[in-house]
């Protein structure tokens, strides 16, 4: 019985020290909600206030700077713009982080330095996305 343990014993200890912790699984499900806000929302409103309100589609009165701030204003439109502006800064950053790769940018000092760029930014943009909506409120 102490012989069947052995190889349990050395294969959970091998399997604990090749194992190291690592933030990028954090990064990488921003980055796929960031792709889904990318995908979804931001054409639609990239739709409708970029192409159908300059085009007077819909009434005038209803992007009128009134309601847009109403809007921003109240929590579900404070949430959904936090929502939309910090996941797609995000998802664009970790893209671009991630096309360094595609650069011949594999490691070294370099590779650090646009790691700290590309997530300081984002997560700066995320920081002042949020303050700013909080003091509209």
């Amino acid at each position: 019985m102490a012989e069947q343990s052995m190889p349990n014993q050395s294969l959970n200890q091998s399997s604990q020290r090749s194992l190291k912790r690592s933030n990028e699984p954090v990064f990488w499900a921003l980055f796929g909600a960031g792709g889904v806000v990318a995908a979804f929302l931001l054409p639609a409103v990239i739709l409708i206030t970029g192409l159908a309100a300059p085009l007077g589609i819909p009434s005038p009165e209803l992007f009128s700077y009134e309601r847009a701030s109403a809007f921003a204003s109240s929590w579900a439109g404070a949430l959904f713009l936090f929502i939309v502006i910090s996941l797609s800064l995000w998802h664009g950053l970790h893209r671009v982080y991630h096309s360094s790769h595609e650069l011949g940018i594999h490691r070294g000092p370099l590779l650090s330095v646009i790691r700290l760029v590309c997530y300081g930014t984002a997560l700066g943009g995320t920081v002042l996305s949020a303050y700013w909506l909080i003091a509209a409120l």
